[in-house]
């Protein structure tokens, strides 16, 4: 064997040595998954159970998260992935390459995600909001939440079971399944009634699911955070005095149309429940889901002799309170002279 012989098969070998080196540092190492120019934020690749590999390769083509499918695929096979595909929620952050991505998706290291939720007035919006995040189906999680037994395993109704659910943002896995996330929302709401919660709504005369249904009311009436200790005095002391509410948000509420901006007498004519205008007490559930801040504002109320208020003329949001009907109805007809005066402005 000639020594240029062996200098030209070393050569070659190393060639191919360093080609296939290069070759793999690509496979291995190269940015292909969420590597869209401009990708700022992690992809959330969902795989549902029983997903198979190639649905896993489908779902980042849909997406637009992979670049080059052979390599993936390629590397899938060399680490046994494809044998080994668990379901889950993974973030995949951007320029992510083929072999961190494998070895998180082999090893099921899922990742939670956050969940929040507010502004909800109906059981159906609150099952359509969360049924939609998780891998079970909203289908799923209405059929539990309107199944009289479930309810009163965590000690509500299937009117009341959205007390349970207290806005706010919280974490879950994807594949979390919907007794345990029902499971988990007992849990956050067992965790905010504290003893101190608990004794405060005695002192009140009222249950932790009223102090949530008058909550509700007086989150619909203003948004003001600081007034809204001083309107829950006025309930309480209607309540206390065996007043009707007479609270419009319930109207609004029985008629099922959020679109009323002006409670007018027709509206007041329905036979519901939630007319606090024909019938005396709390309406049988929330109209809405308050906040915590809400509820405390309930639990924490201004002490006071009113039992009326109206909006205030200058339009800013709140509210003149008075303690006569007769003191009500020139603060209603300020209002309404400034209403009236607006709208000829316009």
């Amino acid at each position: 064997m000639s020594r240029n012989f062996k200098i030209g098969a070393f050569l070659t070998i190393s060639i191919l040595v360093t080609t296939f080196s290069f070759y793999f540092w690509q496979v291995f190492k190269t940015p292909n998954l969420n590597a869209r120019e401009g990708a700022k934020e992690p992809f959330a690749l969902l795989i549902p159970k029983g997903s198979t590999f190639d649905s896993v390769v489908d779902s980042l083509k849909k997406h637009d998260a992979l670049e080059d499918e052979v390599s993936f695929r390629f590397l899938a096979r060399l680490m046994k992935y494809n044998q080994r595909v668990k379901e889950g929620r993974y973030e995949i952050p951007p320029n992510t390459g083929n072999y961190n991505a494998i070895v998180k998706l082999r090893s099921g290291s899922q990742d939670p995600m956050t969940v929040t939720f507010n502004n909800i007035r109906l059981k159906s919006d609150l099952v359509q909001r969360l049924g939609g995040k998780f891998e079970f189906s909203t289908d799923t999680l209405a059929q539990l939440m309107n199944d009289p037994e479930v309810c009163a395993r965590f000690g509500f109704d299937t009117t009341t079971i959205v007390c349970m659910f207290l806005p706010n943002t919280y974490e879950f896995f994807w594949t979390i399944k919907p007794e345990a996330f029902l499971e988990r929302m007992g849990k956050e709401y067992k965790k905010f009634w504290t003893p101190e919660r608990q004794a405060k709504a005695k002192a009140l005369g009222l249950t932790q699911t009223q102090v949530q249904v008058l909550a509700s009311i007086v989150a619909a009436e203003t948004n003001k955070r600081d007034e809204q200790p001083r309107v829950a005095g006025v309930y309480l002391n209607r309540l206390e005095r065996g007043i009707r509410l007479e609270a419009d948000p319930t109207l609004v509420f029985a008629h099922r149309d959020f679109t009323i901006r002006r409670v007018l007498n027709v509206h007041k004519a329905i036979n519901s429940p939630y007319n606090t205008y024909r019938f005396a007490g709390l309406p049988p559930g929330p109209i809405n889901l308050p906040s915590p801040a809400t509820i405390d504002a309930v639990l924490n109320p201004e002490e006071h002799d009113y039992l009326y208020f109206v909006a205030k003329a200058d339009f800013s949001g709140y509210h003149t309170f008075s303690k006569t009907l007769t003191e009500h109805m020139a603060n209603a007809r300020i209002y309404q002279q400034a209403l009236t005066q607006r709208n000829i402005m316009r």
